[in-house]
């Protein structure tokens, strides 16, 4: 039986726009009328979209569109101002990461938050280290990040026990993404992941956002790449100016209709669909 954080939304309370059907397996979390104010400045305003398990929304807008502010607020760190959350097919109210985090939400920040002078497994264990008879598990501590690592199948770091600081963009990035699957998360929101990495090193992590959707969880893509995004996700959301503006599948959508959306708001083009060559030309 799930267990759902703060005190959840009593049946007397006016429904927002829309609910999610209690029980949808596909919808994982949703959004619903989200407005969150700084002052007199509005970061968000009625944001409304659905992220479904086993599939990588992307979360795109222009810089002061409200991306990072959305995260924040689903993460815990921001309250809302209005507009409720629903995590599957129920209200809740997240006051603060742990609450997140007891959901089953975790965010790896475009900073990592990794230690340079811990190693993957100190890591990965860091704040909720395991403990035996008031001495630290270390092996289980060991065999838990090796078998989470293993099956997202990160095969490029030499041990486990080797300092953060001796790894690559790509490794450390890995590691960052499999700290948040180790803790049994059904949501991951990924924040810039392939910012200052090389092509083989995005590739790697583009790879790797692909396998957690393909294991079943919800992926949650924030990123500034067009070719990243339209590499792994399934569906894009575009905000502009704190408002969603389009919710859209990426098959139907290329970088200049998303273009158009965060700029205007609007687009009247349309994809073009891949040429074929003439039936009987024969050429």
């Amino acid at each position: 039986m799930t267990s759902y954080v703060g005190s959840p939304v009593t049946e007397s309370s006016p429904p927002p726009a829309d609910p999610p059907a209690a029980g949808a397996g596909e919808n994982l979390l949703s959004l619903r009328g989200i407005s969150k104010n700084f002052g007199a400045v509005q970061a968000l305003v009625d944001v409304t979209f659905d992220i479904p398990a086993g599939q990588v929304t992307a979360l795109i807008g222009d810089n002061g569109a409200g991306k990072s502010v959305l995260i924040k607020t689903i993460a815990g760190i921001h309250g809302v101002d209005g507009g409720e959350l629903w995590w599957e097919g129920k209200p809740v109210h997240v006051r603060n990461p742990a609450d997140a985090s007891s959901l089953g939400i975790e965010t790896v920040h475009q900073d990592l938050a990794l230690c340079d002078n811990l190693d993957i497994v100190q890591n990965m264990f860091l704040g909720r280290e395991r403990a035996r008879h008031l001495a630290l598990a270390e092996e289980d501590m060991e065999k838990s990040a090796g078998e989470t690592l293993a099956g997202l199948a990160v095969t490029t770091v030499r041990s486990i026990r080797q300092p953060v600081a001796s790894l690559s963009g790509g490794q450390r990035q890995s590691v960052a993404i499999a700290k948040a699957v180790l803790w049994n998360s059904k949501l991951v929101i990924m924040d810039e992941p392939t910012a200052a990495l090389g092509v083989a090193q995005t590739a790697m992590v583009l790879a790797l956002v692909r396998r957690l959707a393909d294991r079943g969880l919800a992926v949650m893509l924030v990123s500034h790449n067009m070719n990243d995004v339209f590499e792994v996700a399934d569906r894009v959301v575009v905000l502009r100016l704190g408002r969603v503006v389009a919710v859209k599948p990426a098959a139907e959508l290329d970088r200049q209709i998303v273009v158009d959306l965060m700029t205007t708001g609007v687009s009247t083009r349309s994809v073009t669909p891949p040429a074929t060559p003439e039936t009987g030309d024969p050429r």
